[in-house]
């Protein structure tokens, strides 16, 4: 068994073992919200207005999962 298999084994062992996977999730969702907005200020600068910044993450995390729809169609 090869360490991606055992990775793979193990986070679903663990997913299997959660009991609130809503909350569990929440804290992950929300980092990755943070990301898009924490790189959307870098790429806009610090004088961009919150609502360019907010725009720019909103298109980064809309590129984001359309990427991953992509790379699940051609899996």
């Amino acid at each position: 068994m090869n360490n991606s298999t055992r990775a793979r084994l193990a986070a679903h062992q663990s997913w299997a073992n959660t009991p609130d996977r809503a909350a569990r999730a929440t804290a992950g969702y929300q980092g990755l919200l943070a990301r898009f907005e924490r790189e959307a200020r870098e790429r806009l600068g610090p004088a961009a207005s919150d609502a360019d910044v907010a725009a720019a993450a909103e298109s980064a995390k809309t590129a984001h999962y359309a990427r991953l729809r992509l790379a699940r169609k051609a899996s």
